[in-house]
C-alpha cells in the first residue's frame, strides 16, 4: 500500500491491471477460450509482479507483455478517460439515490414549530436595525459556519422595483436569485435558503414591494438570515419497529385530512417534522397545565424524551421558542383540548404530533390525527449548521 503512494509506476500498473480485466469482463462473449487464457495470464503476471514489489524494469516489462496481449484480442474503448469518469459518476450518483431513498434522507427545516430543540429559519430585515452591524473578516466566516448569513444589495441608480426573481436551484442548493430595479439586475450567488412561501420569500423577508422606489445609494436589501437545521431522517429504523411516544418525526403533509389542508392552506407535497405525543388506541389530550394527559395519566419531566418539553416552571407564561409545555389550541372546539375533558381517542393506526413550540406550531391539535403510514422517518442527526445542536447533542 505505502508503494502504491510513493511509485508512480505501481499505481500505473494497477490501473492498467485493473481496466484490461474490465475490458475482458465486457467483451468476454466474443473472445476465443485462447485469447482470454493469455490475457487472464498477463494480468495475473502484472498483479503478481505489483504484491511481489519487483522493480521497476521488471514491473515495465509485465505491463508491456500485458498491453500486446490485450491489444491482440481486445477491442478498444473510444474516450476511455470520459467513460471511467462518466461510470463512476453514474455509479456514485445510484449509490447516493440509493442512501437517500432506503437510509438517510437529507431534511431541512424550514419554520419554528420545533424550536428550541430544532430551529427553522430566521431572518432579521438590518434596514429596521440599523444598530445592528455586518461583520467582516473571520466573525463573517465563524458566523457562516453557524449558520448566519448576509444579504447587502445596494441600488447604484435610481429606479423601481420591477421583479423579484425565483431563485436558482440545484438539488438542495440555491444557485442564484435576481432583483430587478430601474431596468438594471441585482444577481444575488448563493443566497441562504429563505424557507417555505408565503412568509418564507425574500420578498416577504425584506419587505419588498414591486413598484416600490429606490435611490442610487439606498439598501434594496439588507438581511441577516439564520438557517434552519438541515438533518438526516433514518428511513430504516421503524421498518423494523414502530415509532416511539417522544420521538421527532417526518412525515408527509398529504397525510393530513383533505379538508383540514385545504382550511389551513397545507400544501400536500411537503414535509413536516414534529414530536410523536400520542399512539393509535390512546386517549389524549392537553390539560390545562400545559401537560398531556394519556389514558388520563399525566405526563411530565420524567417521561422519557419529555424532559426539557414539561420542565417548564409553571408559574411563568408561555413564551415564543421557549419550553413552555403544550399550550391548548385558542378554540374549545380544537382536537385534544381543553374543550374534550375526557380527551379524544387517537384511531388504531394513526399518531398525533405536536411540534415543541407550541404558541407557534400548526399540529394534531389543530388537523387531529396522522395516518401511520405517511410517517418516513425520525430526525436522526443534524449535519448543518456546527451549532450547539450538531450531531445528536439537540436529541433526548
Amino acid at each position: 500500500m505505502i508503494r502504491w503512494f510513493l511509485s508512480r509506476t505501481v499505481r500505473e500498473a494497477t490501473a492498467m491491471a485493473k481496466h484490461v480485466r474490465k475490458l475482458l469482463s465486457h467483451q468476454r462473449d466474443i473472445l476465443s477460450p485462447e485469447a482470454i487464457a493469455g490475457i487472464q495470464e498477463a494480468i495475473a503476471r502484472l498483479r503478481a509482479a505489483i504484491k511481489n514489489n519487483l522493480p521497476k524494469p521488471d514491473l515495465r516489462k509485465e505491463m508491456q507483455t500485458l498491453e500486446l496481449a490485450a491489444n491482440k484480442s481486445l477491442i478498444p474503448y473510444p474516450n476511455p478517460g470520459w467513460r471511467e469518469n462518466v461510470e463512476v459518476l453514474l455509479v456514485a450518483l445510484a449509490v447516493a439515490m440509493g442512501i437517500r431513498t432506503f437510509f438517510l434522507c437529507p431534511f431541512k427545516i424550514p419554520t419554528g414549530s420545533m424550536q428550541p430543540t430544532l430551529f427553522g429559519v430566521t431572518s432579521v430585515n438590518l434596514l429596521q436595525h440599523p444598530e445592528v452591524k455586518i461583520p467582516s473578516g473571520w466573525e463573517r466566516v465563524r458566523e457562516w459556519f453557524q449558520g448566519t448569513s448576509y444579504i447587502h444589495v445596494t441600488a447604484k441608480s435610481g429606479g423601481e422595483l420591477e421583479a423579484v426573481g425565483k431563485p436558482l436551484r440545484l438539488f438542495i442548493f440555491n444557485l442564484k436569485q435576481t432583483l430587478y430595479v430601474g431596468g438594471r439586475a441585482y444577481t444575488m450567488w448563493f443566497p441562504p435558503d429563505f424557507g417555505e412561501p408565503p412568509l418564507g420569500t425574500l420578498t416577504k423577508r425584506a419587505d419588498l414591494q414591486i413598484g416600490q422606489m429606490f435611490h442610487a445609494g439606498q439598501a434594496i436589501v439588507k438581511l441577516k438570515v439564520s438557517a434552519g437545521d438541515h438533518l438526516f431522517v433514518d428511513r430504516v429504523s421503524f421498518n423494523f419497529r414502530p415509532p416511539k411516544r417522544g420521538e421527532i418525526i417526518v412525515f408527509e403533509t398529504k397525510g393530513i385530512p383533505e379538508e383540514e389542508r385545504a382550511f389551513f392552506n397545507i400544501p400536500d407535497d411537503q414535509f413536516y417534522i414534529k414530536r410523536l405525543v400520542g399512539l393509535g388506541g390512546e386517549t389524549v389530550r392537553v390539560g390545562a397545565d400545559r401537560h398531556l394527559f394519556v389514558n388520563g395519566r399525566r405526563l411530565d419531566a420524567s417521561t422519557p424524551h419529555f424532559e426539557r418539553m414539561l420542565g417548564f416552571d409553571p408559574k411563568s407564561a408561555p413564551r415564543l421558542n421557549q419550553y413552555s409545555g403544550y399550550v391548548p389550541a385558542p378554540s374549545p372546539e380544537a382536537h385534544y383540548s381543553e374543550g374534550h375533558p375526557a380527551g379524544m381517542p387517537v384511531p388504531r393506526n394513526s399518531l398525533l404530533v405536536m411540534g415543541d413550540n407550541t404558541l407557534e406550531s400548526l399540529d394534531s391539535r389543530f388537523w387531529g390525527p396522522l395516518p401511520a403510514s405517511y410517517v418516513i422517518g425520525r430526525s436522526f442527526f443534524v449535519y448543518w449548521p456546527f451549532t450547539s445542536r450538531f450531531g445528536w447533542g439537540y436529541y433526548r
